[in-house]
């Protein structure tokens, strides 16, 4: 039987490289359901490609246009909504649920399919920035299993298969630096959108580039290593590593260092996720340790004040780190149109931490609650 996989977010950078290993692997994969927020041409033209049983579009506005472009493919359903996205993620047949939505939409989706007990491959790094806690707590409870798919937390994944309950005794995370890691702060003062968009090493979509350019993603992937491996952040290191080639490293309490390589393709650990603890193979470019040097450096905290607010969200607790990630999504999205620079996000954010509602033992609806009241705030700093 083939596995049944759901993609939330099939339009973006992950959704589609998630669907060539499908097409590659199609003896055992198949796409039953399909997702986008807005991209209804190219969910539609997936859907023809690929025909899944059932296609998302979350916003409503969308849905007529969808269901005419796929009006000559009656075998296939066609939903809208934000509630759609969360029933279509509990179908029977599907068996793992790739979730590659951006931002806060993709929490409530996620905790729908973990409570369906399907397998969570997951890529929406701010379902566990913003609520980590109670993510760990229903997958435990669901007995739903989480694999990372980001490239970092998919090579610290994959170095300590096999060590059993062998103690961690620090994550090194690796960073590319982002096309501003040479750059000076006064330099930094008059960087456009369109220059933080030129990644040196990753094709990734607009508001994931931004966030490696102010290492907020870098910062999110910190909280992220904290809930999927249970090491606390001050045990979590982040090394900035220009050449991509080293994903992430695990160092063991005999001071052994286990590391993860590999070229930058993020079809790799898409189709980890997909088969552990199998490995298929893959086509593409195979990693040439003559080609390059292989260089670290440590972030300047000062210059990247993003990754320095995660750490003092981590360290605050609660529903911190939910307030930092609502602040981000509407600074980043400022700065994309031109409407802040792009030092003031990092100004914004710290100002939505200090003045939100603190809350230490939030809810679900706590959570819902805090990204509205964080966001507002963020708002009044942009437009008041």
């Amino acid at each position: 039987m083939k596995q049944q996989i759901c993609i939330l977010g099939s339009t973006g950078s992950i959704g589609t490289q998630a669907l060539e290993v499908i097409a590659e692997h199609s003896d055992r994969f198949e796409a039953y359901c399909l997702t986008a927020n807005n991209r209804v041409e190219l969910l539609a033209e997936q859907a023809r490609k690929y025909r899944p049983a059932c296609v998302v579009i979350a916003n409503e506005e969308k849905y007529e246009d969808l269901r005419d472009m796929l009006e000559d493919c009656p075998d296939i359903k066609v939903y809208a909504g934000a509630q759609a996205l969360c029933e279509v993620v509990q179908a029977e047949p599907i068996n793992m649920v790739l979730t590659a939505m951006v931002g806060f939409a993709g929490l409530a989706p996620t905790i729908a399919a973990i409570k369906a007990r399907k397998k969570i491959c997951l890529a929406n790094k701010e379902t566990l920035v913003v609520a980590g806690e109670l993510i760990c707590e229903l997958a435990n409870e669901y007995h739903a299993p989480i694999l990372p798919v980001d490239s970092e937390h998919s090579a610290i994944f994959q170095s300590i298969v096999g060590e059993g309950n062998n103690d961690i005794e620090k994550i090194l995370l690796t960073a590319s630096g982002g096309p501003f890691r040479l750059k000076t702060l006064d330099e930094m003062r008059t960087m456009t959108a369109a220059d933080a968009l030129k990644h040196p090493t990753w094709d990734m979509g607009a508001k994931i580039t931004i966030d490696s350019a102010s290492m907020m993603n870098k910062g999110f992937e910190v909280i992220e290593a904290k809930w999927l491996f249970g090491v606390e952040a001050d045990r979590i290191q982040v090394l900035v590593h220009p050449q991509s080639i080293v994903h992430s490293a695990v160092q063991f309490r005999d001071g052994a260092v286990k590391a993860q390589l590999g070229v930058p393709d993020m079809r790799l650990p898409i189709q980890y996720a997909f088969t552990y603890p199998d490995r298929l193979t893959m086509t593409g470019d195979r990693l040439d340790f003559f080609a390059q040097k292989l260089e670290f450096f440590e972030p300047d905290l000062k210059k990247f004040r993003c990754l320095a607010l995660a750490f003092e969200a981590i360290k605050r607790g609660g529903n911190a780190c939910c307030v930092v990630n609502a602040a981000n999504e509407v600074v980043n999205l400022a700065f994309r149109q031109g409407k802040i620079g792009f030092l003031d996000m990092g100004d914004i954010i710290e100002k939505t931490l200090d003045k939100a509602t603190v809350i230490q033992k939030p809810t679900y609806e706590d959570y819902i609650q805090s990204d509205n009241e964080a966001r507002k705030i963020a708002y009044g700093s942009i437009y008041n």
